[in-house]
């Protein structure tokens, strides 16, 4: 099993997302609110460079969506298709992130 870990940064295609994997029979994921570190950094007017740098850039996503799923193998492609499918080329500035970790221990699982 893996861990399959998506930083989603168009939160508007969550929906989408979660009805795409339904389709597909997968269920259960954990869904987190997150904010990445630039937006941080740029919210926070005690960073003088930063804070300039506030007014020239404004950047319009304010947060993200961290995505985990326990997955078997077979279903990890299955996934990865549905993202790229919606949210495009991950090598693509603020398209995302996904990434997968070996499970050593899973207790909990429920079998799909």
């Amino acid at each position: 099993m893996k861990l399959l870990v998506c930083v989603m940064n168009d939160v508007a295609l969550l929906d989408e997302f979660v009805h795409e994997l339904k389709e597909k029979e997968i269920k259960g994921a954990t869904i987190i609110n997150s904010t990445g570190m630039g937006r941080k950094l740029i919210e926070n007017e005690d960073y003088d460079i930063i804070g300039s740098l506030k007014s020239l850039f404004d950047i319009p996503r304010r947060d993200s969506r961290v995505i985990l799923m326990a997955l078997e193998e077979e279903k990890i492609q299955v996934v990865l298709d549905v993202i790229e499918k919606l949210a495009g080329d991950l090598t693509k500035p603020n398209s995302g992130i996904v990434f997968t970790l070996p499970l050593d221990y899973v207790k909990g699982y429920k079998r799909q």
